[in-house]
């Protein structure tokens, strides 16, 4: 018999051992048989089973059931009962083992009285490291061991059971397996210390190679650090080439061109509100500039680079940016056709046949033939009477009018500059708040106002002027506007001096002063300005001017007594 911790030949145990204490199922248990989970070596124990039985009676064999085909004898040595050998006892066992449940330790014998068994008759299971610990349980419940009730059903001697599977490892959580120690601070170092593990219990038992090995580390490891690599390498060279790009623009020297240009021309059209940007883009696509950054500079070095206007420019082919602005600035290469504020249409077609290299009255058939066909709001050409139904309508503004342009395509704009701006006031609200036919009547008083005003200040006395004339209270003219500005349109001059004769003896509509009212339609092309006065006249009682100086200075007058007075400067000023 073996003690725990010893070998072979010790004393055995003894009652009041404290190794041989209660294993908790009222009795005390022989651990008999088995094998020592310190000592290792097999336990018998013939002596204490023969004290064990006592007054209950002797066991027919030492460390034999009836119900057992095996046994160990006195000498330790296993026998088989009769008839059976080891296969026989190997069937039998099969037929009482029940399946699921791993087998703790169990004794071979019948319960005594007093709580104890007898002896095991085979070795512990190596594999169980509860083989001999005391039952924690079930103290007082009935023995079934050797019948068909014992659960678990008992191992033959020398059979071995198969050890209960090693735990998995849990598997890992995702933040952990993401967590690289590029980042982490680990190294390499703990890797090895894993891989020491005597039973592989790396990645599940698995080889270095399996995923979770370290050779799948190693992987994963030089993947990311590729990654890591390749944005930060990646962000470097974003880095270095927008900081390349930023010192090139700063401080670098843009490519462009040398000279004045070859002799080939071009004509690049600049639309309104285009900025240094888009005209340097636009000359880059003509060729005439090497890059967009080079005009830019250039344009912003010379102090009247901001002045250059929308409209179309006759340049040549690759030439200098400083070159270019310094052509743009000059009139003779504007391909344009400018409308001045005020500028009557006949005027305008009179421009568009020079730039376009058109004979003379070229523009002005086609105007009358297509104004249909040009875009005119449905409240223009309203009255039959009107001279011309473009008039009014050919906004103000730069016009890009170059050799092959057709005149029809150029009047067009003008027509829907014209017809954006009106839009913007609502001239149909307009027209009723100062008593007007329509909105064409807007616009008509604008042309007068521009025509005969000077400065912001006359356009809204002139406004004023007009209004008061118009109302059928007007005791002082009787609604005669009298402006020789009127007349003059219907002459197509721009006399000061017109004798009283020859304007009352003209019953044009468009004479206003032997016409009633405003003349049938506008009187020239109003820019912004006298449209805003016409909109927002003054209210002081004005009903006359006069040009004191014949040119720029005009004073107005509430009564005729007053307007005499102005008369008598004018004539002194002028001669008569």
């Amino acid at each position: 018999m073996t003690e725990y911790g010893r070998g072979p030949g010790s004393e055995p145990w003894h009652p009041e051992d404290p190794l041989y204490g209660d294993d908790g199922w009222g009795g005390q248990q022989a651990q008999v048989g088995q094998q020592s989970s310190y000592g290792g070596q097999p336990q018998h124990y013939p002596q204490q089973s023969q004290q064990q039985y006592g007054d209950w009676g002797q066991h027919p064999q030492a460390g034999y059931d009836q119900q057992q085909y095996a046994y160990y004898d006195e000498q330790g040595q296993l026998q088989y009962a009769e008839g059976y050998g080891q296969q026989q006892y190997d069937q039998q066992y099969d037929q009482q083992q029940y399946v699921g449940h791993a087998p703790q330790q169990y004794h071979q014998g019948t319960w005594d009285a007093a709580g104890t068994h007898g002896e095991v008759p085979y070795a512990a299971d190596p594999g169980d490291p509860y083989g001999q610990q005391p039952v924690a349980y079930g103290g007082e419940q009935p023995d079934f061991y050797g019948t068909e009730d014992a659960y678990p059903p008992p191992e033959p001697p020398g059979r071995r059971r198969d050890p209960e599977p090693e735990p998995q490892p849990e598997p890992a959580v995702e933040e952990e397996e993401e967590q690289h120690p590029f980042f982490t601070g680990a190294d390499d170092g703990d890797d090895d210390a894993d891989d020491d593990d005597p039973k592989g219990r790396r990645g599940g038992g698995r080889g270095k190679d399996a995923k979770g090995g370290k050779g799948a580390k190693k992987r994963r490891n030089g993947c990311a650090c590729l990654v890591v690599c390749l944005v930060f390498g990646g962000g470097a060279a974003t880095v270095g080439y927008y900081g390349w790009h930023f010192y090139q623009n700063r401080f670098g020297t843009a490519p462009d061109y040398a000279g004045s240009g070859n002799s080939e021309t071009v004509t690049v059209q600049i639309p309104k509100g285009a900025g240094g940007y888009e005209i340097g883009r636009r000359l880059k696509e003509a060729g005439v500039v090497k890059s967009v950054d080079a005009f830019v500079h250039a344009q912003t070095q010379n102090s009247k680079g901001d002045t250059i206007q929308a409209g179309a420019y006759t340049l040549k082919k690759e030439m200098s940016a400083a070159s270019c602005v310094l052509l743009m600035l000059d009139p003779s290469s504007q391909a344009n056709v400018i409308v001045t504020p005020g500028e009557r249409a006949a005027a305008v077609y009179v421009a568009l046949d020079k730039k376009l290299g058109l004979s003379a009255g070229t523009t002005r058939k086609v105007a009358k033939a297509q104004y249909k066909s040009l875009g005119l709001p449905s409240y223009a050409n309203t009255n039959s009477k009107i001279m011309d139904p473009l008039e009014g309508f050919l906004y103000p503004g730069n016009y890009p009018a170059a050799k092959g342009m057709k005149p029809d395509a150029i009047l067009k704009q003008m027509v829907a500059a014209a017809k954006e701006e009106y839009a913007t006031y609502d001239l149909v609200a307009q027209a009723k708040k100062y008593d007007l036919d329509n909105p064409l009547q807007v616009i008509t008083v604008a042309s007068l106002v521009q025509a005969e005003g000077k400065t912001h200040d006359d356009f809204r006395k002139m406004a004023e002027v007009v209004y008061n004339r118009l109302k059928t209270t007007n005791t002082e003219t009787n609604q005669l506007l009298q402006f020789d500005s009127t007349f003059n349109y219907l002459k197509g001059t721009s006399n000061i001096h017109i004798s009283e004769s020859e304007i009352n003896s003209n019953r044009d509509p468009y004479n206003t002063y032997t016409q009633k009212g405003l003349p049938p339609g506008p009187i020239g092309n109003p820019g912004e300005d006298a449209l805003k006065a016409a909109l927002n006249p003054t209210d002081d009682g004005w009903m006359y001017f006069v040009a004191t100086d014949g040119v720029n200075n005009t004073e107005f007058a509430k009564t005729n007594a007053e307007f005499e007075k102005l008369k008598e400067k004018f004539n002194a000023s002028s001669g008569h």
